[in-house]
């Protein structure tokens, strides 16, 4: 029979020796289904030197066939490229998935096998590849449904096995059930350890509210229980965290384990979330997306920034704790009730920004042909490399291996050094948008470069450079592919309604990410089509490119207070739009200027900034890079310190406030928390040679009966001494009173330093803050 499914996810089992492909679905009735597909093989490829006797090659990777997974097929290929280049190579097809590395080892080590190629493919991938299809595509199928489910252990409406795939095409898909999820830990001593803490809270958000499962006492057991009820009653398709993958799904299912609970979530009987390639955890047949992953330039932002900064909720809007502050306002029944507010924050924030950005997330994942539980924690760079690993089977190229490959110095360097100060009113130009139309103006691409003589090619200004006319590559038909489906977007978008523009515009952000990434692509050493060559000279070309704006720019009558190869800063009186028309018309580039800041900080260093954009917003770039033996207290100074100097314009205001925090240390008003310098314990004590302050403290914690192992998180403070500063940390939770800490350390060591981050761009000195007089910087005028 002939069905429609949507497709959500991809897994494979081996079922009797048999592995067997599980697309994750749902039918144009609504259900829940799987399909099961039995008839597919692993296989990889195994390049032969041309000066090799083929059929001997082919007679010794037969003696290598094992009956556990037997080679059943070796076909000859001869029309396939690799980097462009026709190579002649051997298809070798087995049985479990598994074997397929196995071979690969042996096989590389044959006589006249000179590599061996795509068997690093994940197996349910190679099948989306050489089927063509991707999640959140509709697929019509001919079909036939089986029972029991039982034989796969599937707990789907309905079980289909695939016959045949007829049509994949695009659709409006069906009503995703979605939910969002965050727990909260009773940590007495330090950082949550999952054989010591248990979880008190677990928090869940739909589109039905929200519930939150609460101890009765220090018990976890029901609560982990009540969870994993709610999950299987509430059947979610796709699941929101934020830090999920790092902390919630890897406490609770290690804290879960410990208690002796499956949290048998997925929707195959018994199974359990996973860590998968990318650090995520997998749910079968569900998907598990963390936030923090997609929003990852901003990963150092917590879920209250990022909620903030959305306008998804406000941090006056919610209850704020910090997660050291939990076990206090759970002891004080009296304030749980804040407790679970906060929570109830939490979880609705998550389930906000995932419902706000889902179409963007949908649009990101048909173009990569990435689940999404996968593409939330893949880099940039993973999710161009899968879209191209995607696209290169049309084109008959190979797929390269992945290598491991030394980063090399960059010599990009800065174009325009950074005036640093505060500036007004001040454009920025991302050049981001520029590399795509020199990709294909040159056809800069791994299988069309020449290193040797050329008549008909592209060629770099120093000449160092070639890649042919003649043939489109690789990276110019897929940009060519990508920019004709914005291009569509950007004409149909003028004719819709506001609620249908709003979902095209989220498309629209998806495709243009991916088309603005591909120079960082292009410059990752470590990408499976990584050639130096293209790298340099497309940045050559863009260096170029981008000397002829600035040319342009200050001919406009502009100053240029910061340019690189990526972005420029500039600032004027003359109107912008002129100077828009002037670059389209001399250089046929449509560029935007990106963003307006009223005011800007520059730093001394490269792509060091904070910046107040119109609508009263900071950005911060590169000055958040605290130190790692920073404490809370020293980063919030270094943050209100930008954010007065960027709202007031009054230097003497950050020094006073600044000043007002080394009154309070001194005074003892501050709370012990806010001094903690956290750092996570990465390997065996044992195995440390030396005495870090972490170190230190963990050994103290230890000595004194509390919990510390590999992957702990240790907050230590410094505590007045004598002698070296490591044998002075202290854990946290051990110093109870506040005159037993070094105040004077971090006066001098983290508060002065983070504010003079900032503050020493005008002239503020260290001794201001030790001396006195806040007046020293009257001269300083805007």
């Amino acid at each position: 029979m002939l069905e429609d499914f949507f497709v959500l996810d991809f897994s494979y089992d081996v079922v009797d020796n048999i592995p067997v492909i599980f697309i994750w679905s749902i039918d144009r009735r609504g259900n829940r289904v799987t399909l099961v597909e039995k008839n597919f093989r692993p296989y990889f490829y195994a390049v032969v030197d041309d000066r090799e006797d083929v059929s001997r090659v082919i007679s010794e990777i037969k003696k290598l066939s094992k009956p556990s997974s037997p080679i059943t097929n070796i076909e000859i290929e001869t029309d396939r490229r690799y980097f462009g280049n026709p190579l002649k190579s051997l298809k070798i097809e087995t049985v479990v998935p598994a074997y397929v590395r196995i071979y690969r080892d042996e096989v590389s080590k044959i006589k006249g096998v000179k590599n061996v190629l795509e068997a690093d493919i994940r197996f349910y991938m190679r099948y989306s590849i050489d089927k063509g299809i991707k999640p959140f595509y509709w697929i019509k199928a001919d079909v036939e449904e089986i029972q029991p489910k039982e034989i796969f252990k599937v707990k789907s409406e309905k079980l289909y096995l695939i016959k045949d795939i007829l049509e994949i095409y695009e659709a409006e898909e069906p009503r995703l059930k979605t939910m969002a999820f965050s727990i909260e830990v009773y940590n007495k001593y330090g950082f949550p350890n999952t054989r010591r803490d248990p979880i008190i809270v677990i928090g869940v958000y739909t589109e039905n509210g929200y519930k939150q499962f609460i101890s009765s006492d220090y018990d976890d057991i029901n609560v982990i229980r009540e969870f994993i009820k709610f999950v299987n009653d509430f059947e979610p398709d796709i699941i929101f965290g934020y830090n999920s993958n790092s902390f919630d799904w890897r406490y609770l299912v290690e804290r879960a384990e410990l208690r002796g609970i499956k949290v048998a979530i997925g929707r195959k009987v018994n199974s359990e979330p996973s860590q998968g390639v990318y650090g995520h955890y997998s749910v079968t047949g569900r998907l598990n997306v963390d936030l923090a992953g997609v929003f990852c330039s901003s990963r150092s932002k917590s879920l209250i920034d990022l909620a903030d900064n959305l306008g998804v909720m406000p941090k006056n809007k919610r209850e704020i704790l910090e997660w050291y502050e939990v076990p206090r306002y759970w002891d004080d029944k009296s304030k749980r009730e804040i407790l679970l507010k906060h929570n109830l924050s939490n979880i609705k924030s998550i389930y906000d920004i995932g419902q706000s950005n889902l179409h963007y997330l949908i649009q990101l994942v048909k173009v990569t042909g990435l689940p999404l539980d996968q593409l939330s924690m893949a880099s940039s760079g993973h999710r161009i490399e899968w879209l191209l690993v995607r696209e290169s089977k049309k084109y008959n190229e190979f797929i390269p291996n992945r290598e491991e490959r030394r980063t090399e110095a960059s010599d990009e360097g800065i174009i325009v050094p950074p005036v640093s100060g505060l500036h007004n009113n001040v454009y920025m130009l991302d050049f981001s948008t520029i590399y795509p139309s020199i990709i294909l103006k040159y056809n800069i691409s791994p299988d069309t470069l020449v290193r040797g003589d050329c008549s008909d090619c592209w060629t770099s200004l120093n000449g160092n450079y070639k890649f042919r006319k003649d043939i489109k590559g690789l990276y110019q038909n897929v940009l060519l592919n990508l920019s004709a489906e914005i291009e569509r977007r950007e004409e149909i978008i003028k004719t819709l309604d506001p609620e249908k523009r709003r979902r095209l515009e989220e498309e629209l952000r998806a495709l243009r990410s991916i088309l603005n990434s591909f120079y960082d692509y292009i410059r990752w050493t470590n990408a499976r089509w990584y050639v130096k060559e293209c790298a340099e000279g497309l940045f050559e070309w863009g260096r170029e490119l981008i000397l002829q704006i600035l040319k342009i720019v200050k001919e406009s009558g502009f100053q240029v207070i910061y340019a690189d190869t990526d972005l420029m800063f500039f600032k004027g009186e003359n109107d912008p739009k002129k100077l828009e028309e002037d670059i389209a018309n001399r250089l046929s580039l449509n560029l935007k200027f990106n963003k307006f800041y009223t005011k800007l900080i520059l730093l001394e260093g490269k792509k060091q900034y904070a910046a107040l954009t119109k609508d009263n917003k900071v950005d911060m770039v590169g000055i958040e890079d605290y130190r790692n033996n920073w404490c809370d207290l020293a980063k919030e100074v270094l943050q209100n310190v930008v954010d007065q100097v960027l709202r007031s314009d009054k230097i003497n205001e950050a020094v006073r406030y600044v000043k007002s925090v080394i009154y309070s240390l001194r005074r003892g008003e501050f709370k012990i928390e806010d001094l903690v310098t956290w750092n996570i314990i990465d390997k065996d004590i044992e195995e440390y040679k030396f005495d870090l302050p972490h170190i230190v403290a963990a050994r103290k914690a230890m000595k004194s009966g509390h919990l510390v192992t590999r992957g702990s998180k240790i907050g230590y403070v410094i505590v007045k001494g004598s002698g070296k500063l490591s044998n002075r940390a202290e854990p946290y939770f051990m110093v109870k009173e506040k005159s037993k800490v070094d105040i004077e350390y971090y006066i001098d060591k983290q508060i002065i330093p983070s504010a003079l981050k900032v503050l020493g761009l005008f002239g503020v000195k260290e001794n201001t803050f030790k001396f006195g007089g806040t007046d020293v910087l009257n001269f300083f005028k805007k």
